[in-house]
C-alpha cells in the first residue's frame, strides 16, 4: 500500500489536507494513537477490499506519538508498503490568528496559551519535522489552494504528472507570497497609477495593459524573462518538481504586476504549459 502520514502542527491544515486525499479515493483516518497504526495496518491489508491508498493524521493530540512514532514509521517501511510524511506548518502569527477565529483550545499545552502551545509543539515536532517527505506551509494558503497543492504532491509522485506553474500578481505593500520559488519585481516599469484616469482599473482592464505593455522597456524586460522562463522550466522539470510558483510584483499588486502576469500567462499557455494564474492583491492595490 501507499502510506501517507498526514502531521505536523495545530492549525496548520491538517483536516483540509486529510479531506483532499479522501475524496481522492485514499482511506482516511483521523487522530489515530501510535500504538494502533501496525493494528490497523494490518487489519486493512486483511480486509476483503482492495485498499492501496490509506492516510493516517497523527500528531500530537496522541501522548504517544513523539516517543512511538520512528518505530511504527521503521516497521511500515519495513513490511513494504510505500511511506510518505507530509509535514503541515504555518508562521507564529498565522497560527495564533487561526486559532483566535475558530476559538479553539491550543491541543499540545493543557493550560498555556496559545502562542505557548505553538512554540511547545514545534520543539516537539522538531524531529519529525526532519524526516518528511515534503513540508507544508500553508501561511498563504487558503483551503482550495491547499487542497490542490496536497493532490498535485501526491499525483505527481504516483503518475508522474506533468509540473505545474503557478502564476500569480502581488503587491509589495501586502508582503511576499511565501510559496513563490521565484520572484520578479517589476517596480521598474512605468506605474499607470499615477495616471488618474487609469487608476481607478486594473491590470485586466485593456487601458492599463496598453500602457503598461506600451513602453519599450516593458518589451524588452519580457523578452529577456520568457527567454529566462523557458530555459529554466525544463531543468525544474528534470529534477522531477511537480510545482513551480512564480511571483510578479509591484507596489500595490493592482496595475502592473497584473499586467505582466496575464501576458506571461497568455504566452506559456499558447506553449501547451501546465499553467494557472491568480491575482493575489488585485483588489487591495
Amino acid at each position: 500500500m501507499r502510506i501517507v502520514i498526514i502531521t505536523g502542527l495545530s492549525g496548520s491544515g491538517k483536516s483540509t489536507a486529510v479531506r483532499a486525499l479522501e475524496d481522492e479515493g485514499f482511506f482516511c483516518l483521523d487522530n489515530l494513537p501510535v500504538s494502533l497504526a501496525s493494528t490497523f495496518i494490518e487489519l486493512v491489508e486483511n480486509s476483503r477490499e482492495s485498499v492501496k491508498d490509506v492516510a493516517m493524521v497523527m500528531d500530537i493530540r496522541s501522548r504517544d506519538f513523539i516517543k512511538g512514532y520512528d518505530k511504527v514509521f521503521k516497521s511500515i517501511a519495513k513490511a513494504g508498503h510505500t511511506l510518505k510524511i507530509f509535514f503541515f506548518e504555518a508562521t507564529d502569527e498565522v497560527l495564533i490568528r487561526r486559532f483566535s477565529e475558530t476559538r479553539r483550545r491550543h491541543p499540545a499545552l493543557e493550560g498555556g496559551t496559545v502562542p505557548e502551545g505553538i512554540r511547545f509543539e514545534r520543539d516537539q515536532l522538531a524531529g519529525l519535522r526532519r524526516i518528511a517527505t515534503n513540508i507544508f506551509d500553508t501561511s498563504e494558503m487558503n483551503v482550495h489552494r491547499l487542497k490542490e497543492v496536497v493532490i498535485s504532491t501526491v499525483m505527481g509522485s504516483e503518475k508522474g504528472m506533468e509540473m505545474q506553474v503557478n502564476l500569480q500578481s502581488f503587491g509589495y505593500r501586502y508582503g511576499l507570497p511565501l510559496e513563490s520559488d521565484l520572484v520578479m519585481d517589476v517596480r521598474f516599469l512605468p506605474n499607470p497609477y499615477f495616471v488618474p484616469a487609469l487608476r481607478p482599473f486594473s491590470g485586466l482592464d485593456q487601458g492599463v495593459r496598453d500602457f503598461v505593455l506600451g513602453h519599450e522597456e516593458t518589451v524588452v524586460f519580457l523578452e529577456r524573462f520568457r527567454n529566462m522562463l523557458e530555459f529554466l522550466l525544463p531543468g525544474y522539470r528534470r529534477e522531477g518538481k511537480s510545482y513551480l510558483s512564480v511571483s510578479i510584483g509591484c507596489t500595490g499588486g493592482r496595475h502592473r504586476s497584473v499586467a505582466i502576469a496575464q501576458e506571461l500567462y497568455q504566452y506559456f499557455r499558447q506553449r501547451n504549459v501546465n499553467i494557472k494564474i491568480t491575482h493575489r492583491d488585485i483588489e487591495k492595490g
